[in-house]
């Protein structure tokens, strides 16, 4: 079993930063790759970004290239991320989850979920 606990979330201005923490317990968490997604009212849960936790390598959805920033730390099970230049469509709920299967990209792979945490960004 895997537990997910995101925090960081809260309300900022337009350009200001934010930055999301991920913890992540369990008997023994060895996931693929974890990600973050959010989830705007009325809206799909969609990926914002995702990291493979071995090799690290990452992805980005275009609108949050340039601006947001994920990294993990394997020793303490966190995942992060690091948003800069917000703007008023970056307003969701993020939820980070593990993947563990290959099909990293896909949010179908994604077993396990936190709860959630808001953000909100004022114009």
């Amino acid at each position: 079993q895997v537990r997910l606990a995101e925090s960081g979330g809260g309300l900022v201005q337009a350009g200001g930063s934010l930055r999301l923490s991920c913890a992540a317990a369990g008997r023994t968490f060895r996931p693929y790759a974890m990600g973050w997604f959010r989830q705007a009212p009325g809206k799909e849960r969609d990926i914002v970004a995702a990291i493979t936790w071995s090799a690290g390598s990452t992805y980005y959805r275009d609108s949050v290239k340039g601006r947001f920033t994920i990294s993990r730390d394997n020793a303490k099970n966190m995942l992060y991320l690091q948003m800069n230049s917000l703007k008023p469509e970056d307003t969701a709920v993020y939820f980070c989850a593990a993947a563990y299967g290959s099909n990293w990209l896909f949010r179908a792979e994604y077993e396990y979920w936190g709860q959630g945490t808001q953000v909100t960004v004022s114009s």
